[in-house]
């Protein structure tokens, strides 16, 4: 594997406890790319928020890496594994586990920032913060 890459996969500690959580090959005819790679390509892209034709050579086929997280999405794949890494954890945390994506941009309208504005009428500290 390409060492500029292999700094942001997935190391084998964490690979070793998701491998026998993945789906066995279950499609005809040609042989499935390694779930190694193609999982290490979607969490490029997921990290990157690059477009999924921009996703480096080096995990495959952009179009194989696109069709299994979406297929994985579709059909629950990703959910199961989600519960599954859940199983093992402290009962008292894993409840309340979520997993949600963050943004560290958020961008206002030009407009949003420094307008005056005109108190509204049940407003008691007239538009001033107290």
């Amino acid at each position: 594997m390409n060492e500029h890459l292999s700094r942001h996969d997935l190391p084998d500690e964490e690979w070793e406890r998701l491998t026998p959580l993945l789906p066995a090959h279950s499609r005809q005819g040609h042989r499935w790319n390694d779930h190694r790679t193609v999982i290490n390509g979607i969490l490029f892209r997921a990290r990157t928020g690059c477009p999924w034709r921009d996703l480096p050579g080096e995990y495959g086929n952009w179009k194989s890496v696109y069709g299994r997280h979406r297929r994985w999405s579709l059909d629950g794949t990703w959910e199961k594994i989600l519960d599954r890494l859940r199983a093992g954890c402290d009962e008292a945390e894993g409840s309340d586990w979520t997993v949600s994506v963050d943004s560290t941009v958020a961008r206002a309208h030009q407009h949003a920032a420094g307008a005056r504005r005109v108190p509204a009428a049940d407003d008691p500290t007239g538009g001033t913060a107290e």
